[in-house]
């Protein structure tokens, strides 16, 4: 078993009133005790408008409905050394619709999760389906407690069957005792018991055994039906003790009130095995099939007691071959007839409460704590040094890893580069994109500077004739999605993806291998470039300003475009100002993809055109970029896909995309140009790095000899499959990483930005002010 220090479970806790606060406060404890000397600490779920004075175990409290506390959490968790989180889900226990609000934590969490289902629903809601679904994906492993859990999972939501665990639901460890004891210490001398316990609520069937028992006094006139528990707190919110009274008013109209008790209290773990204790038959008559799991029926079960139940499928599986007794659901005749002949019949009755205690041995919760501790060793991220890639410093810069094509020769044909693989293998059925085939067109450029290691003509021809085919000269614009079967999918595609294709042009026309193809390229792109007027997008604005800082320096003269790059950065630097606050530097109210490309564009303009306020703006921002692109334990972790839509909040951690170290990367090696400062090496080689192992899993992307590169990181492994973008990004990476090793350091850019004080908002103004002309012509709105 891997050494793991520290557990962090999620969940309700005592003294909270309910069976998941038991569970996880019983798991925690069995946890903490066990001979591995864990540390535990739990983030207790706290109800709306409740306060509990919770044991020192509870080291974090989210009130249910405030979003910033899942968030807060979270970070509380990253930050805290855990080796993996214990959840304990249930979807009425976490705000939100069907309880969203606990994956605003899960999609922020660097811990490994282990989800424990309290809940599978068979025919869920689309909103609990949604929440399930994302529970499973960002689990690294699942536990339920019924093997008809494991069946729901598989085919209900589609989830791994290598992923889930079924553990029973733990027990104390209690001695096997005869009932008469607890019977005189809790006033019930020469009673036979039958108890019910937990919270009351309607679902508990309790009124179908208050109508069995005038069958069970017929033949056992001493009989009493002892109901423990309070009322759920919920239903007496919403109702009052409707609920309780209707129960107490249909055992006098039944004349039978002097036979059923009600104990309206919650107890603590010692008493509740008392009154287990003293029972000769424990019922769980509950009216809904669909019930998962059942504390108190784990419990009566561990104690060696004589179990009657209606089929729900905890209880169908925990009381087959003889280990107590199933009757129909809302069927009193039946309960009645049952447990009346259990009653009368001594040796079916010992010989079932024998069968169950030595069956529930392997329940007890030091072996449950025990499977627990060997899921958490499991799946906590190893601290294994020599997974990661060691950087080499500047002086060793030929000890990169060398770049293989061979994957990128796989994916691609005669056609172009295919967008995406199933693990390596071509995807045919999601054909090409323009967007993919641009950047291999960028790559054949950028490699063509180490000549041993540039693309062969004909794949740099394959993607160049795909971008050709895509510019639709009726609309000015470049076609994006193209079938394996050669036929555009679409007229027109997105402005990013025409900026990008710009971005593509304007470098070939620059940097290409073959001089008839840089005339080609140089002509396109100045026939493509005037419908980047009327965009709207920050991205397919720094994708074209890319592509006009390469194709300026092929055509000086062309006065359109010269102002055009001008028109360009400023429109970045007007959103960035419009936008940006002290705890906010950026473009954009929320991070999405190929972030530092927005950086990297005005560097390299600002560089290119000698206005120093454009590369201000570009390196101010990245600085801020690299902070939120940074981990608690330091390493590089790209902006996670599911905080795309998010609005000024922290990036959220996975899923892990290789465009964005791609990115970094690129935006890094122009900044240590421009500024001399060795800090944007270091940055680079971090965000490298993450390809290699230097991530949150631990998990290498790439293989170095084949060329793969899987397609990024989800919360508990890496996507398997290596689809065209990936690949390109890294190769695009590892080639910036060459020029970026080998660079000596350059005379910056007089009075460019210094991060001495921390993004203050006077200096946006001193930018404006001091280095940034604006270019002529009218500019548009943004």
């Amino acid at each position: 078993m891997r050494s793991i220090q520290r557990i962090a479970f999620i969940g309700n806790s005592l003294p909270r009133r309910c069976g998941i606060a038991t569970f996880t406060t019983d798991l925690q404890q069995a946890v903490a005790a066990s001979a591995l000397g864990v540390e535990t600490a739990i983030v207790a779920m706290t109800d709306s408008g409740r306060d509990y004075i919770y044991p020192p175990a509870v080291t974090f409290e989210i009130r249910e409905e405030r979003e910033e506390d899942y968030r807060r959490a979270a970070n509380v968790i990253n930050t805290g050394h855990f080796d993996a989180v214990s959840l304990q889900h249930e979807f009425g226990i976490f705000g939100g619709e069907a309880g969203a609000h606990i994956l605003l934590l899960l999609d922020q969490l660097t811990v490994p999760v282990v989800s424990t289902l309290h809940t599978v629903l068979a025919t869920p809601s689309p909103a609990q389906r949604r929440v399930l679904e994302r529970i499973i994906a960002v689990s690294a492993r699942l536990v339920v407690m019924a093997e008809k859990g494991r069946e729901l999972l598989i085919g209900t939501y589609g989830a791994a069957a290598g992923k889930i665990e079924v553990i029973p639901h733990g027990i104390p460890d209690f001695a096997f005792v005869e009932p008469d004891g607890a019977k005189e210490r809790l006033g019930f001398t020469d009673k036979t018991v039958i108890l019910t316990f937990g919270l009351l609520s309607p679902n508990k069937g309790i009124e179908v055994m208050i109508d069995a028992m005038p069958a069970v006094l017929r033949s056992r006139p001493d009989a009493v039906y002892v109901v423990l528990g309070a009322t759920h707190p919920n239903l007496v919110r919403d109702r009052g003790e409707t609920y309780r009274e209707s129960l107490v008013a249909r055992a006098e109209a039944l004349g039978i009130a002097a036979h059923v008790v009600f104990l309206d209290q919650f107890v603590d773990r010692p008493t509740l095995l008392e009154y287990i204790s003293m029972c000769d038959v424990y019922v769980t008559p509950y009216l809904n099939q669909a019930q998962m799991t059942s504390g108190t029926l784990a419990y009566s079960f561990g104690l060696g007691k004589a179990v009657v139940s209606t089929p729900y499928w905890h209880a169908l599986e925990l009381l087959a071959d003889n280990r107590g007794i199933l009757v129909p659901f809302d069927d009193a005749a039946a309960m009645g007839a049952e447990i009346a002949a259990l009653l009368g019949n001594e040796p079916l009755h010992r010989a079932m409460r024998h069968r169950a205690y030595a069956a529930s041995r392997s329940m007890t919760w030091t072996e449950t704590a025990e499977r627990y501790l060997e899921l958490f060793s499991s799946v906590a991220v190893a601290k294994q040094p020599a997974r990661i890639h060691v950087l080499p410093t500047p002086a060793e810069g030929r000890r990169l890893p060398a770049i293989s094509i061979g994957h990128l020769q796989t994916m691609t044909d005669d056609t172009g580069l295919f967008q995406h693989a199933i693990h390596t293998l071509p995807d045919r059925s999601h054909g090409y994109c323009v967007d993919d085939n641009a950047r291999g067109l960028l790559l054949a450029s950028s490699l063509h500077g180490f000549s041993a290691d540039a693309l062969p003509d004909a794949m740099t021809s394959a993607y160049a004739a795909f971008v050709q085919h895509a510019f639709n000269r009726d609309t000015g614009r470049f076609r994006n999605f193209m079938a394996f079967d050669r036929r555009w999918l679409e007229e027109q595609g997105s402005e990013d993806s025409h900026g990008r294709t710009l971005w593509a042009l304007g470098v070939a026309a620059r940097d290409d291998a073959v001089a008839t193809r840089r005339q080609w390229a140089t002509d396109l792109f100045a026939e493509a470039l005037p419908a980047v007027e009327g965009f709207a997008s920050p991205r397919a604005w720094a994708f074209t300003l890319l592509g006009l800082n390469a194709y300026c320096e092929v055509r000086p003269q062309d006065d359109f475009a010269l102002q055009f790059r001008l028109r360009l950065a400023y429109r970045l630097v007007a959103l960035l100002r419009q936008v940006e606050t002290r705890d906010w530097v950026w473009f954009e109210e929320g991070l999405a993809y190929d972030n530092a490309r927005l950086c990297e564009a005005l560097i390299v303009c600002g560089r290119a055109t000698g206005i120093a306020g454009y590369a201000e703006a570009g390196l101010r921002s990245l600085d801020w970029l690299l902070a939120q692109q940074t981990s608690p334990a330091g390493l590089f972790r790209p902006v996670g896909t599911a905080g795309f839509s998010d609005v000024r909040q922290p990036p959220r951690a996975f899923d892990q995309q290789p465009v964005e170290a791609a990115a970094t990367i690129a935006a890094c090696l122009e900044a240590r140009k421009t500024t001399g400062e060795e800090r944007w090496r270091a940055a680079a080689r971090s965000a490298f790095a993450w390809f290699h192992g230097g991530n949150d899993l631990g998990a290498a992307l790439v293989d170095i000899d084949r060329g793969t590169c899987k397609d990024g990181l989800h919360p508990d492994r890496p996507n398997e499959n290596c689809g065209g973008e990936s690949v390109v990004s890294y190769l695009l990476g590892l080639a910036d990483m060459r020029r970026l090793e080998g660079l000596d350091v350059l005379q910056p850019l007089p009075t460019l930005y210094r991060p001495t004080r921390s993004h203050h908002p006077q200096f946006r103004g001193r930018l404006v002010a001091s280095h940034l002309p604006q270019p002529a012509g009218t500019l548009p709105a943004t």
